[in-house]
This record gives C-alpha cells, sequence and structure tokens, in this order.
C-alpha cells in the first residue's frame, strides 16, 4: 500500500532529522575537544622525520639513531591523536565557523510535532 502525501513528506522530514542527528553523534567530541588540525600536521611531519631517521639509523648500523628516531615517531603518532584544549578546540568548532548546530531543545520540539501529528492523525481515523 503506498504512501500518501503527508505520510510520505513526514518520513522525509524523520529521515532528514535522523540524518543530522546521526552527523552530530559521529562528529561529537568527548569533553568538548576536537582533534586539531595543526596537531595531526605536526604528527605526521614528526613521523615522516622519524621514519626517516629510522631509515637512516638502520642502513648505517647506528642503533642509537633508529631508537631516536623511532622515539620521534611514537611522539609524532601522540600528537596527533592528542586532542585540542582551551581556545584551539573553539575555533574548530561548526559553532563558530557560522554553521548552525542544532539544539537539544530544538529536538525535543520536532519529537512533540510528531506526537502531535500522530495524535490529530488517530483523532481523524
Amino acid at each position: 500500500m503506498p504512501l500518501s502525501e503527508q505520510e510520505q513528506r513526514l518520513l522525509d522530514e524523520m529521515e532528514r532529522h535522523l540524518m543530522n542527528k546521526d552527523a552530530d553523534v559521529v562528529s561529537a567530541s568527548r569533553d568538548g575537544r576536537t582533534l586539531s588540525y595543526r596537531n595531526i600536521v605536526y604528527g605526521t611531519i614528526l613521523v615522516l622525520v622519524g621514519l626517516g631517521g629510522l631509515i637512516a639509523g638502520v642502513s648505517t648500523g647506528i642503533i642509537p639513531i633508529g631508537v631516536i628516531a623511532f622515539l620521534v615517531m611514537v611522539a609524532g603518532v601522540v600528537l596527533a591523536a592528542t586532542p585540542a584544549k582551551g581556545l584551539a578546540a573553539l575555533k574548530t568548532s561548526p559553532e563558530h565557523k557560522g554553521q548552525r548546530k542544532p539544539s537539544r531543545t530544538g529536538s525535543s520540539s520536532f519529537m512533540d510535532r510528531m506526537n502531535d501529528r500522530w495524535d490529530r492523525r488517530q483523532d481523524g481515523s
């Protein structure tokens, strides 16, 4: 049995809402901290420098150079995975880039509207 136009619009609206909520869940950060692009770039550079040093240390047979290079690589990975704190996290958040983030009150009013529509539909049948 095909859906009526109203049911189809309601289904489309619910789908859009769920897609927005899924995007919010995926991009949500822990404790208000997000990964910093600056840290990722510097960490990647450190890993590449460490990899080059490791190759140089192994090819020359000088073990301390390889060990130091490996430690530089580990430091690069730790730096890249470290979340930003304070103002750096605020600068990279979508709220400060002009993008509107839906609030919790918006999601509750959406559900209230859905419940109201459902009740009206049930009363009309």
